[in-house]
């Protein structure tokens, strides 16, 4: 499997949505939901992109796919621009990228059997004759570790990791290359996340998938990520591999993050120093100037209100988009 290769390029990708007020809905302002990022994604990689709520993560990966058009910037799958396809040319593309979203209790059509919710992707594509779908779904729902005899059922009839088992499904009946996992298991009791997790990690060896794993628990992104991207109001503010960024967080707000998370041992749990961050978090409206993250950074500066750092290579695969680590501090 070739880890070398890039499946997605994302450029400078924003998304804003326009607040319409008054009688003839006239454009007072917009939503900063994703402000200008950039990342690689590779064959076979899993990229975790990982935030508080709100940040943009989901409508990052809403954007990679089109389902809500970038407002700026160039997504590059193979090599080819998917932001400039109208709805008929990206249809292929369609194919070959798949999500699976939060709420398995939301996301499935409770009027259908499992049997139609998985190979309703398959008739729209017309990927298999009408006689060999069913033998299709039984293969599919083998693979997510369901029994074929459960096709006939409804979605109300099973239990919320069994539904999200039936979304994988439905993600891998076009086979795939990419699949957004948007918080694929942040809907589910503890007890099946980890089953979820080592499924999609199980998948992802056997059939050759690459990931964008969307979370907002930083151990969670550790466990099933190569590569990690810290999401912070619409901006990346650092990224590296994931044993990088989270044995060694470099921005403030990585570790402000990697800090929240509680430790199984009591002991490591009783030293651990938790990194509280000041006020509340800017709304996406009105962010702030300079560094999004200066209003609750410790470490602020005055250049932090001036000018918005760049995200800036430090070596050895670590971005970090911070002016503690751009010269900008003096000694």
């Amino acid at each position: 499997m070739e880890h070398n290769e890039k499946l997605l390029e994302v450029r400078n990708l924003k998304k804003y949505f326009p607040i319409k007020k008054g009688l003839f809905k006239k454009t007072t302002g917009y939503v900063y939901a994703v402000d200008d990022i950039s990342f690689d994604l590779h064959k076979g990689r899993t990229l975790g992109l990982v935030g508080e709520s709100g940040c943009g993560k989901s409508t990052t990966g809403r954007a990679i796919l089109q389902l809500q058009p970038p407002t700026a910037g160039e997504v590059l799958y193979e090599g080819e621009n998917l932001a400039v396809l109208s709805q008929k040319q990206m249809r292929p593309n369609r194919r070959k990228m798949q999500i699976i979203f939060q709420d398995p209790y939301a996301s499935l059509n409770p009027r259908l059997t499992v049997e139609e919710i998985v190979s309703e992707p398959i008739i729209v594509h017309k990927l298999l004759p009408k006689d060999q779908i069913e033998d299709r779904v039984a293969e599919l729902l083998g693979l997510v570790g369901l029994d074929s005899e459960l096709m006939n059922r409804y979605p109300h009839e099973f239990s919320g990791g069994q539904r999200q088992r039936v979304s994988i499904a439905r993600a891998l009946a076009l086979n795939p290359d990419l699949i957004v996992c948007d918080e694929p298991i942040s809907a589910l009791d503890v007890s099946i996340q980890a089953q979820v997790l080592n499924l999609l990690i199980r998948l992802q060896k056997e059939l050759d998938l690459t990931y964008l794993f969307i979370a907002h628990d930083l151990s969670m992104v550790h466990y099933v990520s190569d590569d990690m991207a810290v999401m912070y109001l619409g901006t990346i503010v650092e990224k590296g591999t994931s044993e990088q960024l989270y044995k060694d967080p470099m921005h403030p707000y990585t570790r402000a993050l990697l800090s929240a998370e509680p430790k199984a041992n009591p002991r490591l749990e009783k030293e651990r120093h938790r990194i509280i961050l000041k006020g509340e978090l800017p709304s996406p409206i009105n962010p702030p100037s300079g560094c999004r993250f200066r209003t609750r950074c410790p470490q602020a500066m005055d250049i932090c209100k001036e000018i918005r750092p760049e995200l800036q290579s430090i070596g050895d695969e670590r971005m970090v988009a911070c002016h503690l680590f751009n010269g900008s501090k003096e000694n």
